[in-house]
């Protein structure tokens, strides 16, 4: 965690004190609007305002958070597009908005997202468990049993998703795939990852991929069964659940990321700046300590550049994966 905090505040000394000083007497100057792509409540909003409240002592100036769901995260997405490059509207969105929707919807934009859009820095990854209800008695325990079932009951499994084509809905399918193209069906849930759990704990469904923040009450009730962990090693907080890579799936699951999004056209200085005070503001021991409750993993780009390089590395994945996993979308 020392080191963690020496690299951040390292990364913010430096942007702050060499290509973003002038930038940084100007900006920000006045209210500065954070779009979050979904309701409030959930992780991805929960990571912007953790964020917008820390930049907002650290500025002095108003950062305000807009819930802007639905259509995937395209309507969120569009008005960023379409803001004024200044630094002034930002967005705080994850994979499936900033990475997938661009994908599978690209038809539905009306602009280039590659040449509108640009990654300011990650912010954090979101551990998620691979799990299975305990309701109607449902009798799997590990994740070679949850494979085996499924090969003795096809179509008796459903799997609950927030909503079609999100990337918890492709990454069971894609699990799916690698485990000997099981017989499973997808049950989205308009209600995000509340109205899985209510479909969890009735059995509508049996397994899904929730993030750990969302689901840990259920696994420690007894409610859920986690068979296993989507994440880089093995959390604290559950040393007995397994990765998924240790259960010979590596490349299934997402550790679902957030990160800080601004139009493609802002001036460089500006996004110097704004990833300095950002740098900054997760640098922070109450931001740490905040991100830790949560069972995030800090994890900031170290300049713009390379948040540049690592969306795409994300957006080359996800055309990898949805070109191998076919889930129709409307």
């Amino acid at each position: 965690m020392k080191r963690l905090t020496a690299i951040l505040l390292s990364a913010a000394c430096l942007a702050l004190g060499v290509t973003a000083a002038s930038a940084q007497d100007k900006y920000p100057s006045r209210t500065v609007k954070i779009l979050v792509p979904y309701a409030p409540g959930g992780a991805t909003d929960i990571t912007a305002r953790i964020v917008g409240d820390q930049l907002q002592k650290i500025t002095g100036q108003p950062f305000v958070i807009i819930n802007k769901p639905g259509a995937f995260g395209l309507l969120a997405v569009d008005e960023l597009a379409k803001a004024a490059p200044d630094g002034y509207t930002l967005m705080i969105g994850n994979v499936t908005t900033n990475a997938i929707t661009p994908i599978i919807y690209k038809s539905k934009l009306t602009f280039d997202y590659a040449q509108r859009v640009t990654a300011v820095t990650n912010l954090v990854d979101v551990p998620a468990f691979l799990l299975v209800t305990t309701a109607n008695d449902f009798p799997v325990k590990t994740v070679p049993e949850l494979v085996d079932y499924a090969k003795k009951n096809p179509g008796k499994i459903k799997y609950g998703t927030v909503g079609n084509g999100s990337y918890p809905h492709y990454d069971m399918a894609y699990f799916a795939k690698r485990a000997g193209d099981l017989d499973m069906s997808a049950l989205p849930n308009k209600n995000g990852a509340s109205g899985v759990i209510q479909d969890m704990l009735r059995g509508d469904v049996q397994a899904a991929f929730l993030n750990v923040g969302s689901a840990a009450g259920m696994v420690k009730s007894g409610k859920f069964r986690a068979l296993a962990m989507v994440n880089h090693t093995r959390l604290a907080d559950y040393p007995d659940i397994p990765t998924m890579k240790e259960v010979g799936y590596p490349d299934v699951g997402t550790i679902a990321w957030n990160g800080l999004f601004a139009p493609a056209a802002t001036p460089k200085p500006v996004l110097d700046a704004l990833y300095a005070i950002v740098a900054q503001a997760i640098a922070m021991a109450e931001v740490q300590e905040k991100f830790k409750k949560q069972n995030y993993n800090i994890v900031p780009s170290k300049s713009v550049a390379d948040a540049q390089s690592w969306l795409a590395g994300e957006m080359k994945h996800w055309e990898t994966v949805t070109s191998a996993v076919k889930i129709e979308t409307q």
